[in-house]
């Protein structure tokens, strides 16, 4: 279950004249016990963790994920699965429609996002080249 801590007025839309807009993340099932295993694990209680956009890697942008202690302004909070993940503000409009995964292999393990916005990677998947969510433009249909 996902849990918007903002009105369906207030975030973009994916189309004009009514459409809904995506969810902002879905959180599958083996990332939320990801995150309860950090969190337990955390040297201090956290109220979950908080994903958000970075500037870097050769292709532009990164995912970066800390322990969220306090919700920040304009947050959007999900709760999925018993977890919580806040997604920072300034990056909602690059993650609108990601599905956050945790996959392991016998030589790597790590989150995976599924992101809709990204429009590129770097060659060792480090970073990525994101669009922020924009609506449809209007129907030319008159």
């Amino acid at each position: 279950m996902t849990e918007s801590s903002h009105t369906e007025s207030e975030l973009p839309t994916a189309h004009q004249g009514g459409g809904a807009r995506p969810p902002v993340l879905r959180v599958s099932e083996r990332a939320a016990a990801r995150v309860k295993a950090l969190l337990a694990k955390a040297e201090r209680p956290a109220l979950g963790v908080r994903l958000s956009i970075k500037k870097g890697g050769c292709a532009g942008m990164e995912y970066a994920m800390d322990y969220a202690y306090a919700r920040a302004p304009g947050d959007e909070m999900v709760a999925a699965h018993g977890v919580t993940v806040f997604v920072a503000a300034p990056s909602l409009l690059f993650l609108f429609g990601t599905e956050m995964d945790y996959e392991h292999s016998e030589f790597s393990s790590g989150f995976v996002f599924k992101n809709p916005n990204q429009t590129d990677a770097c060659g060792c998947g480090e970073s990525v080249t994101l669009a922020p969510t924009r609506a449809a433009p209007a129907s030319s249909d008159a």
